[in-house]
């Protein structure tokens, strides 16, 4: 019987599911919000688990960086086993949202020190693997036309899902660590259920016949010097953006809260992190004009004179002067993001577009396992001087970016 009429008309679920089907970007988007919330759970009940189990700032970073290492596992599965152009998107999106949501929840009720909660984060970046490269691609398959906007919407999301457990700690104050953990699995399973209504676009279609994908024929589409020029820019990017994202209430605390100013640093965070999601659009937007080439460099100079002004001046500028540059920062270091996706997934050859989202990921969050290892370490040492640390990496997303820039400049 379908699911949205009966004998007697609409049934109760007729309008959302007519929603899912005539607004998949919206759908997708919604899932990715929800889905990824898993990412930061941990981060946002940061200083219950200090207090509880007696860890430093470089715990709360290896919780992080368990996630990241659990997803570069991940999408290099995904990518060279032929996953991620093998099987029907949907399906890995919603059986991956399950996952997460169930080892997530292992984390909250299971988890009594460093090592256990360690080994259920790695799970959950395992299970995310499947979700954001993937909500990626089912963007593609219903909107190859419009990537770069379509994109942006879809990162968007996933910033807003990385505050969100910031949010939720915020509005939820007086709830324990566990009730925030267990609120970002409960989202999870919405987002899955989601795509499991929506199911896959009309376009990309599924290699029925592949038994996977061989590491020299995933990197070969990378002889292409736009192709190779996306990634840089991305890999330039990515050393600055979880960080970032990780170092948020700690930069809070040094530049605000530290100084006499009677705010909540969750709030600020989950405000300082969620404006990525307007500065995705934004861009997005943009990059119907001027391409997505323009846009991720701007992006990219913009994040990075932010870093420097924040680590030569920070405490010298007065307090409103720091928050309207970290909303800025916010704003401009996921912003670039959506585009490099969009610009390499422009690049890739079509049958091949899946597996090179997933490498090119794969190597990003490489990247940012060392970078938010050194700051993190660093970072009671440094302070704000951190700032210094995360700078490298848009000056050399810019130098990687140059080609596409330039040509984008002559076109």
């Amino acid at each position: 019987m379908p699911l949205a009429t009966t004998q007697s008309g609409p049934t109760q679920f007729s309008r959302p599911f007519e929603f899912v089907r005539s607004s998949p970007i919206a759908t997708i988007a919604i899932a990715q919000l929800f889905g990824t919330s898993l990412w930061f759970s941990a981060n946002s009940a940061a200083p219950d688990l200090m207090h509880a189990w007696g860890i430093g700032i470089s715990g709360i970073g290896l919780l992080t960086n368990a996630v990241q290492l659990g997803f570069i596992l991940g999408t290099l599965s995904i990518a060279l086993s032929g996953l991620a152009d093998r099987y029907p998107a949907s399906r890995i999106f919603v059986a991956s949202a399950v996952c997460g949501a169930l080892f997530n929840a292992c984390f909250a009720r299971f988890s009594h020190g460093l090592a256990s909660a360690a080994g259920y984060r790695f799970l959950v970046g395992l299970s995310l693997a499947g979700i954001y490269p993937i909500g990626m691609k089912l963007v593609v398959s219903w909107a190859p036309n419009r990537r770069g906007a379509a994109l942006a919407y879809l990162v968007g999301m996933l910033t807003l899902g990385t505050a969100l457990p910031q949010g939720v700690r915020f509005m939820g104050a007086t709830w324990k660590w566990q009730a925030v953990i267990l609120t970002s699995s409960a989202l999870a399973l919405a987002g899955g259920f989601l795509i499991l209504w929506l199911g896959d676009g009309p376009h990309l279609a599924v290699r029925a016949n592949a038994s996977g994908i061989r590491m020299g024929g995933v990197l070969g589409a990378f002889r292409s010097e736009q192709l190779r020029a996306a990634a840089l820019g991305y890999f330039g990017h990515m050393w600055e953006l979880y960080t970032f994202w990780t170092l948020t209430p700690l930069i809070i605390t040094t530049a605000l809260a530290a100084r006499g100013q009677r705010l909540s640093v969750p709030g600020l965070a989950f405000l300082i992190i969620a404006i990525g999601a307007a500065g995705c659009i934004l861009g997005g937007l943009w990059s119907r004009r001027i391409g997505s080439a323009r846009v991720a460099a701007m992006a990219l100079a913009t994040s990075g004179a932010c870093c420097a002004i924040v680590a030569s001046a920070g405490l010298k500028l007065s307090p409103h002067a720091v928050l309207a540059i970290l909303l800025l920062w916010g704003a401009a270091v996921v912003a670039d993001s959506p585009q490099f996706s969009a610009l390499s997934a422009e690049a890739a050859p079509p049958q091949q577009v899946g597996a090179v989202l997933a490498i090119q990921n794969s190597v990003g969050f490489a990247i940012t396992i060392a970078s938010i290892a050194v700051a993190t370490s660093l970072y009671s040492r440094l302070g704000l001087s951190i700032g210094w640390i995360l700078l490298p990496g848009p000056v050399l997303g810019l130098i990687g970016l140059y080609p596409a820039w330039a040509k984008a400049r002559r076109d």
